[in-house]
Order: structure tokens, then C-alpha cells, then sequence
């Protein structure tokens, strides 16, 4: 760290004294973070202690984490200072000059990522804006209204653009996106066909990506021409190609299309959603999938992430649609409301028949998307677009003035130049003096991909570098020349974005009070406590933020040379060593861009490691009931067969279930996947033993990370057993959720399995026997890595270990508080639960008729999200408060829980009707407060002030109660009419 080098620097050893105590303290930076993401004061740590009934944290750790595992030395975290905390100016400082490394060149690569211009109402309302980025999830639809309408709008705009019917709320990137059209393609394949096509003109990382997911299930993948393919063979049960192709060529694909559904094959369009401003949509072509990336519509190229990728199909598919899917309902007064659509297919649901990662999404990039469309609306698309494509048609002319060959087929963005006598390598060596990165297409030909940040005067440096100075015209002399409308057939002439919200929106005054609609209907962690078991919603800190915007993070293309990204290289380096040291692992890949991906690739790394000795028949995967919900989905994708273990009465894996299974299938064991601690809350005290049985049968320990958030600086998975394990950087690390994503999924190897860490085809990445790439780009999502570098410096090796102990303390001390009330399902061998624990509300069903969905809808009555409900057992909730609430935010929460424990043992008593009563009339909206009659026997102030404290910061639900399966067995997944609309 440069402010602890320039400390030693500056000593004179001569002069050295030994310090007093104080003396050194009082020269350290006094805007530390550790007491600031820690909610509870030293004062009332102490008054919870007091409540749980043991003396010190220390005493409480004891209690919960098994003696066996327990870890006592520091964490030995490389450049950050063992004796003091960072400031956070020193910090951001640092970063800084970390970053400034980087050479953010311009970059005409293209291949599916490109410049773009971030609005800066969008930029500071929604990607800077805490109100959005800190949301959970949308399961809670009553309170998730406005979310819920932008991702609304981006499967219209989706479904507009590529004409197809219907389109998911987003998934991780544009080539898993591709190798999901694969899974749907097969899924609603006929008879036995087992063979997918992809072009060998798209993108090198999409194709790789599929070639990845498919090896894993055994599906074979042909790369060639597509329009050598004989479809009537009967092999074939899908088709990817790519629109534009990768070098830029628009194909009328409408015959091949043709041909191919003949021979029973379904057809994935890979597409480019600015192109389709212009260019005839897929679902035109007659494609029955089209995916792509919307990280032009806004979204900063990141070095290759976060963005939002799509995927839209027809109509008759869209039970096999992979993401979350936004749909169309109403509430209990009849009103338009908006909840996910389908949830039967989410992972925690089907576990092992769940064939996709359909948990992954990228939420709050693809609201930045849809807004774009909002804000720019269709003809605001349309001339930037055209704008585009105009630059592109008059660099092409310029160049063949020049001599070159520019191929004649018609181009949207992406000129092919033939380089004549001139090889591709020094046209790229002459531009890069320039500071503008080209790419190679070959040995003669280069590719030159434009965007909206282009301007005129870019054009004609680019003409400079390929005539060796002023090739005697300009960008402008060239304009009034050419003709830049795209040519029949290829040009769209089907309208788009005709609902009213696309084309209401167009000054920043307006779209700002639109913004701040939409941000008034979400309940986030700027409102409340999300008090969510496995997501650990804890503070997402301003100064871990700040960086993300940042011109050396936000504008570096993925596929620039390496040598360009040296900022990002070291904070690679330095954020891979820091989570090697407090997992105890070898080795990390930063690839996966989700904790889904990070599951699926650890387990692919595992299954590389068993084919390297021979073993490549292994393919069980033991998975106990108590594993994270996502484990059976992400194995059976792996390739693998998934054997359940049971669980004791108290919650625990039950270890003679495990050895007998184990032993059953010693042959073919691949691998146990564990999450710990459980998802029931619980260290469990045999972990170790539990480990030892799978290696003794020939298996490897896969553990969830999930739940690192109650281990970090306490115990560490590589010491006790476990051979990978994956990171929830939205969880432990302090990525904000962003309304279900974004997140990253790193994993950690022990040293044998480092050589098999993914690998990728444009820069190397991985192991020398690495697994092919399981994300678009090389380091998945790094634009918002630095937000996890940012916590652990501030944090250091004390702060990390002391927030465990306060995720720990503060989970204990909700349970003390509400075990009087409500039963607590599953604590370990001392009576103490982990980071999060279960309330047991099955009761009450019997007794009340009330159900976990009734408390969870009361909770919005007091301003509260509802914990997660009915995960991992039917019926109950699962409560995690993290470290960073304060004593009151949980008191708070504890109080109205016990309030609705009051008011359910008043309809126990007889007291409160069983069907008319505040539990199952919640959420109670200000409509319901305004209303001329109140036919409720209860009063209003119960209703929506059930509690003082709630009239100092009352969130309003924007509906009432959703109708969940009125709204699936009326499925709407775009804008509906206005006239709908109450």
C-alpha cells in the first residue's frame, strides 16, 4: 500500500525510538470503515451478549464453531498493513494509482462489445443510485413494483426488437445466453438427435462457451458453414448463428432458416439489438430463439462485465424459457400489478430437474438497458443506429478509395478490410501508436467495429493509420457521397417500441420523475433491513462503490491486449490472493460471473481433475438435503447424477446415510457438494469427517460458499477438508445484489486442481489443463471486482474476522429474542445458530390458518422485506441480519415480528376472524387507507401503522396483495396496453 510505503520510507532508524502506545496511533487516518459497516456499538454488543446469556464473543464463536475447525492465526493478507486500519481516501487513492495502469485505448474490436454512451440521468439515477442497487431480488412482488416494470420493459423491448413473441427479464452474458438457446433447443428438440450446429462466424467465445456446456452433457457441437449442412440426415436438433456475423456481414438467413426446419432442426439467432433498429428481426427470419447482449443500450464495457444478456423465443416455448420472467397480474382490488411469472422453474424448486442456471440474471444492468430504450425511445434508437451505420459506410468507402478490399455484402457497424500488401499485424502495430486497438482477422484482414462514442474526426484517424498520413478527403467530404440506407432485403421496415412509456420519456426532467416513480416502489436497504437467509443483504459501502464508474475500470474492452490492463492484472492478482487466504486454497479463477456458474465450474474442474487419472467415469454427486437450493440444478448441467443425504432431526447431515452411500457408489463418486455452514443455519460438528469419508471412497469436496459470511477470519474450507469451493462476492464480499444481479461466483482449488481452471479462447486465462471457458469473458465480470477489493482493504485481516463474530452475534441474538415467540428449527450441539436461523411457522397453519406467505406479506405493513420464505423447509423463514444492522434495526424487526405473533394469537383466541384479518389482508396499501369504506373488523391504524415507530418511516406497498396464479394461467410478459391500466 503506497501510504504505508511512504511511512517506512520516511523513517530515520537512527533517530528510532520505541513508541509510546499512543503515540503511533494518533497519526492514523481517522475516517476507518470497520466501525462503520458495523451496526452494533461495543456498548450494546455487550447488552446482546447479556440476551443470549454468554460473556464475550469470543465465548459465543466457541459455542457455535466446532473447536475442530476453529482457526486462531490472522489472516495474512499481502500489502495491506497488519498493525492499523486503512482510511478510506487512502484507500481510493491506492486504487487509483492501481488502476491508472490501465491504457484505456480506443477500441474498434467489436465481437459483441462495444462503446456506448451511459445517459448521466441514468448513470447517477440508477447504476450510482443505492435506491437501485441494493434491492433483492423480486420475490416479494408488492414491494418490487417499480423494479418489476423496468425489467417489464426490458423483455418488450426485447421482444419488440427481435420480433419474437416473448423474452426472459435477462441472463449472465451473450455466449451462456447462447449455450442456454442450445439447452431450449433440445429440450423441445424430436427423436433422438444429439448434434448442434454453430456457425464458425460467431463470436470465438460464444462458440467456445457452448462447446463447454455441451461436452458437460454429452451433446456433440459441429462448427462449420452453415450453409454446407445437410439437415436431412436427421442429427441435428439446433442451429446458432451469428447477426451480424462476427466479422460483420449481414446474411439474409431466411433460407437457411427455411432449410433447416425442414430437417426438423430449431434455429438460435445470435443478434445484435442496435442492428435490429435497422436490420429485419430474427423472429422475421423465422428463428425460433434469438440471444444476444444489451451492453451497447447504456452499459459500460467493464473489461467484459456486468451486462445484461437476452434471450427470446416463441410463444409455444415459453415453458422451457430459461431466466426469471417477468409477468403480468393484478392484485386483490383488480389493479395491474407485476410479479415473476412461472416461479415452479426456479432451482430451489426443481433442484436437480432445473436443466439451466435459471437463478442467474443481471437485474440492474438490464434496467440501464431498458431505460436507454425509454430515454431514447424508437427513433431516438433509430438515428443513433443509423448514425452508426452511416460511420461505418463511409470509413468503408474511404478505405476502398484507398486501395483496399472491402468485401461488397452489406455491413452494419463491422467493416472486414482486406490489407493487400500490407500484413494485418502492422496495419495493428501502426494504430496502436495511435492508442487504437483493430482486430485481427488474419494474416491479411482486419475487422473494424464502430459504435455511438464515434465521431467523425475517429474516422478519419482511422484513414490516416491505414493511408500512412491524409489520404487527401475527410469523414465529412465522404458523407454527402455515399448511400447509407441498408439495402433490401435486409433492411426492417416492422415498427418497434410503439407502447406509450417508449415514447413518453424523452427530456431528462421527465425521465428523471420517472425514475424516481419507479425507485419509490421498491423497498431496498436504503429503506429498511432485508433481513434475507443465504443472500446476506449487508451494507454496500459508498467507497467500495465509487470506483465502478471510473474511466480506467468502465471503458477497457475485454479483448484489449493484455498489455493494456496491467491495473486490472494487479488487482486481479491482489483480490485472488486475498480470497486464496481466507478460503486456504491454492488458487482462484475470477471466470465465473455468478454463484450458479461458480458451482457449475467448480464442479466441471473436479470432473477434468477424475478424467486427467483415468477416472472420467465418476459421475455421482452426493448433495444433502440441507445444501444450497442451486447444488442439484448446477451438477445435473455438469453432467452429473445427483444421489440425495439425508438429514438428522437436527438438521445435520446424517452420517451413516452419507457412509453407506458413499460406499454404494465408491466407484463412480465424483464428488459430495456440501454448503456450510448448512443452509439450516448450523455448524455442523462433523464437517471434518464428512470430508475424510468422500476423499476415503475416491471423491472431492465441493463446499457452497454461500455461506463464507459466518466463516471468513474463523475457519477456512481448504483446512478442513474441502477441495473447491465458490464465493458469492453479492453475499460475503459486499457486491450489491442489484435487484437480483449482478454477482460473481470466483472459485478456489486446493493445489491439484489448479492446472484445470477455466481457460479461455481470445486471452489465456486458467490452468495449463484448463476446462474451456464457462463465461463470455476471460474475468467474467471485473468492473465490479474492485468493489471487493475496496472491502477486504478496508476491513483488513482484524476487521474481516471481527465482522464475522458480529454476523454471528447478531444472528444469536435475534434467535434469543424471538425464540419466546416463535419456534427456532435447528441450532448446533450448544444451542447457537450460525450467521442465519429458521423460524417454524407450520403451526399456525393448523392453529390459525395462517401460513409463512401470510407473515412475510404483514411484514411490508411495518416497512420490513419478509426474510426467505419457505427455503430451505416449507412453511418457515430464514432469518439473516449480517453484521452491518444496528441493535435498533434489529429490535425494530424483532418488534414486529412479535407484533404479528400478538396478532395470530388473537385469531388462535377467536378474538380475529381466521379469513378477515391484518395477516391475510396484507400488504394494506395508502389506496386502502383512502378508502370511503372500511369493512374490516380491525382498524386502520392497526392496518397500516401497526406499530409507533412505523409513522416515522412507512413504506407504502404500490399494491395489494398479487394474484400469482391468476396472473400464470394469464400469462402477459410485455407492457400491456395502457387502457389496462388503472
Amino acid at each position: 500500500m503506497r501510504a504505508a510505503a511512504n511511512a517506512v520510507a520516511l523513517r530515520d532508524p537512527m533517530k528510532e525510538t520505541a513508541p509510546r502506545p499512543d503515540s503511533a496511533a494518533i497519526l492514523n487516518p481517522t475516517d476507518t470503515f470497520v466501525h462503520r459497516h458495523l451496526g452494533p456499538s461495543e456498548s450494546e454488543v455487550r447488552e446482546m451478549l447479556e440476551t443470549i446469556g454468554t460473556g464475550s464473543l469470543a465465548e459465543l464463536v466457541a459455542e457455535t464453531i466446532p473447536e475442530s475447525i476453529r482457526r486462531t492465526a490472522p489472516l495474512a493478507l499481502a500489502d495491506l498493513p497488519a498493525d492499523r486500519e486503512l482510511g478510506e481516501r487512502e484507500m481510493l487513492e491506492t486504487l487509483r494509482d492501481m488502476v491508472m495502469k490501465n491504457q484505456v485505448f480506443r477500441s474498434y474490436l467489436g465481437m459483441g462489445y462495444y462503446g456506448c454512451i451511459t445517459p448521466g440521468v441514468i448513470q447517477r439515477n440508477i447504476l450510482e443510485n443505492p435506491g437501485w442497487y441494493t434491492q433483492y431480488t423480486p420475490y416479494q412482488s408488492e414491494i418490487s413494483q417499480g423494479r418489476l416494470e423496468a425489467l417489464l420493459l426490458f423483455q418488450t423491448m426485447v421482444a419488440d426488437l427481435t420480433g419474437l413473441p416473448i423474452a426472459n427479464a435477462s441472463l449472465l452474458d451473450e455466449a451462456t445466453a447462447a449455450a442456454e438457446a442450445m439447452h431450449l433447443c433440445f429440450a423441445v428438440s424430436e427423436g433422438e438427435r444429439n448434434a448442434f450446429f454453430v456457425a464458425k462466424d460467431c463470436h470465438p467465445q460464444t462458440i467456445a462457451v457452448v462447446q463447454t456446456r455441451a461436452d458437460a452433457l454429452g451433446i456433440e457441437v459441429r462448427v462449420g458453414d452453415p450453409e454446407l449442412v445437410d439437415f436431412s440426415a436427421g442429427e441435428i436438433f439446433g442451429v446458432l448463428l451469428q447477426y451480424p456475423t462476427t466479422d460483420g456481414r449481414v446474411v439474409d438467413y431466411g433460407p437457411l432458416i427455411e432449410r433447416a426446419h425442414g430437417g426438423g432442426a430449431k434455429v438460435a439467432m445470435a443478434t445484435d439489438l442496435l442492428a435490429l433498429a435497422l436490420l429485419r428481426p430474427p423472429g422475421e427470419l423465422g428463428a425460433d430463439v434469438a440471444i444476444g447482449s444489451s451492453q451497447r443500450f447504456g452499459v459500460p464495457m467493464g473489461y467484459g462485465g456486468p451486462h445484461a444478456a437476452f434471450l427470446a423465443t416463441r410463444d409455444e416455448y415459453k415453458r422451457q424459457l430459461p431466466g426469471r420472467v417477468i409477468g403480468v397480474s393484478r392484485d386483490r382490488r383488480g389493479r395491474t400489478a407485476y410479479r415473476m411469472a412461472i416461479q415452479t422453474r426456479e432451482q430451489h424448486i426443481r433442484r436437480e430437474k432445473a436443466t439451466s442456471n435459471i437463478c442467474t440474471a443481471q437485474v440492474l444492468l438490464a434496467i440501464m438497458a431498458a431505460m436507454y430504450a425509454v430515454y431514447h425511445g424508437p427513433e431516438g434508437l433509430k438515428a443513433i443506429a443509423r448514425r452508426v451505420h452511416a460511420l461505418a459506410v463511409v470509413l468503408a468507402e474511404g478505405l476502398r478509395r484507398l486501395g483496399y478490399a472491402v468485401g461488397r455484402e452489406p455491413f452494419f457497424d463491422t467493416v472486414r478490410v482486406g490489407t493487400g500488401e500490407r500484413t494485418a499485424d502492422e496495419i495493428i502495430a501502426a494504430a496502436a501508436k495511435w492508442k487504437i486497438n483493430l482486430r485481427r482477422l488474419g494474416e491479411r484482414a482486419i475487422g473494424v467495429a464502430l459504435d455511438e462514442t464515434v465521431m467523425a474526426g475517429d474516422v478519419d484517424n482511422l484513414l490516416k493509420i491505414f493511408a500512412g498520413g491524409f489520404p487527401g478527403f475527410t469523414a465529412e467530404d465522404l458523407a454527402a457521397e455515399v448511400e447509407v440506407d441498408v439495402p433490401a432485403p435486409h433492411a426492417r421496415s416492422s415498427a418497434y417500441l410503439t407502447h406509450p412509456v417508449f415514447n413518453s420519456f424523452h427530456t431528462e426532467h421527465e425521465m428523471l420523475r420517472y425514475l424516481k416513480r419507479l425507485e419509490a416502489r421498491d423497498l431496498s436497504l436504503a429503506t429498511s433491513m432485508i433481513p434475507l437467509g443465504s443472500c446476506t443483504m449487508k451494507l454496500n459501502a459508498t467507497a467500495e462503490m465509487l470506483p465502478v464508474s471510473w474511466r480506467e475500470l468502465a471503458y477497457l474492452h475485454p479483448f484489449a491486449p493484455i498489455a493494456q490492463a496491467e491495473g486490472y492484472r494487479e488487482l486481479f492478482r491482489s483480490l485472488e490472493s486475498w480470497l486464496c487466504e481466507i478460503t486456504g486454497f491454492a488458487a482462484c479463477s475470477l471466470q465465473p460471473n455468478a454463484g450458479s456458474q461458480g458451482e457449475y465450474s467448480g464442479l466441471l474442474v473436479i470432473r477434468a481433475w477424475h478424467r486427467a487419472r483415468g477416472e472420467g467415469h465418476r459421475d455421482v454427486c452426493l448433495i444433502p438435503v440441507s445444501a444450497h437450493g442451486t447444488n442439484p440444478a448446477s451438477a445435473v448441467m455438469a453432467g452429473l447424477k445427483v444421489v440425495a443425504v439425508g438429514c438428522d432431526a437436527g438438521g445435520n447431515i446424517d452420517l451413516g446415510d452419507l457412509r453407506a452411500k458413499a460406499a454404494a457408489h465408491r466407484d463412480r463418486l465424483a464428488a459430495l457438494m456440501v454448503t456450510y455452514p448448512s443452509t439450516h443455519g448450523v455448524f455442523e460438528e462433523g464437517i471434518r469427517e464428512i470430508c475424510e469419508t468422500v476423499h476415503e471412497h475416491g471423491g472431492q469436496v465441493y463446499l457452497d460458499g454461500a455461506n463464507m459470511n459466518a466463516q471468513v477470519g474463523l475457519c477456512r474450507p481448504g483446512d478442513y477438508g474441502a477441495d473447491v469451493c465458490h464465493l458469492n462476492l453479492h453475499k460475503t464480499f459486499c457486491i450489491p445484489h442489484g435487484g437480483g444481479g449482478p454477482g460473481m461466483g470466483p472459485i478456489c482449488v486446493a493445489p491439484h486442481l489448479a492446472p484445470f481452471l477455466p481457460s479461455h479462447p481470445v486471452i489465456a486465462t486458467g490452468g495449463g489443463d484448463g476446462i474451456g471457458p464457462v463465461s463470455a469473458a476471460p474475468w467474467g465480470s471485473p468492473s465490479i471486482l474492485p468493489i471487493s477489493w475496496a472491502y477486504i482493504a478496508l476491513m483488513g485481516p482484524a476487521g474481516l474476522a471481527h465482522a464475522t463474530e458480529i454476523a454471528i452475534l447478531n444472528a444469536n441474538y435475534m434467535a434469543a429474542c424471538l425464540s419466546r415467540h416463535y419456534p427456532v428449527l435447528y441450532t448446533g450441539s450448544r444451542g447457537r445458530v450460525a450467521h442465519e436461523f429458521i423460524i417454524d411457522l407450520r403451526p399456525f397453519k393448523t392453529t390459525a390458518g395462517i401460513e409463512a406467505e401470510d407473515v412475510a406479506k404483514r411484514l411490508m405493513d411495518f416497512s420490513f422485506h419478509a426474510p426467505t420464505v419457505s427455503f430451505p423447509v416449507a412453511g418457515t423463514l430464514m432469518i439473516e441480519p449480517t453484521e452491518s444492522e444496528s441493535k435498533a434495526e434489529l429490535d425494530r424487526f424483532c418488534d414486529a415480528m412479535i407484533h404479528i405473533r400478538e396478532e395470530i394469537r388473537a385469531i388462535e383466541q377467536g378474538k380475529m376472524d381466521r379469513q378477515n384479518n391484518p395477516l391475510k389482508n396484507a400488504p394494506h396499501t395508502a389506496e386502502d387507507l383512502a378508502a370511503g369504506e372500511w369493512d374490516r373488523p380491525y382498524g386502520r391504524e392497526q392496518a397500516v401503522f401497526p406499530a409507533p415507530w412505523v409513522r416515522e418511516r412507512k413504506f407504502w406497498p404500490y399494491v395489494a396483495r398479487v394474484d400469482n396464479p391468476w396472473g400464470d394461467r394469464n400469462l402477459m410478459c410485455v407492457c400491456p396496453p395502457m387502457e389496462s391500466y388503472d
